[in-house]
């Protein structure tokens, strides 16, 4: 299955892309910031990265540019 890390900080914003991914047979993992969301993705692989830009703690742009550290493809 397909997994994506979700990182937004709006909470009504987070809440309803997980439910629309999940409702389109996603497996999602969400985060409300980008340091939490950093984190969980050095644990495990994700498919998918899919982050807000300004966010508490570590922007999106900072995410995904360790996201590809982590796994350049």
């Amino acid at each position: 299955m397909n997994r994506i890390l979700l990182a937004e900080d709006d909470n009504d914003m987070r809440r309803f892309l997980a439910k629309a991914l999940q409702n389109a047979g996603y497996d999602v993992v969400s985060f409300d910031n980008g340091r939490s969301a950093y984190e969980r993705m050095r644990e495990e692989p994700f498919t998918l990265l899919l982050t807000d830009i300004v966010m508490p703690e570590m922007d999106g742009i900072e995410l995904a540019r360790r996201a590809t550290e982590l796994d350049p493809d």
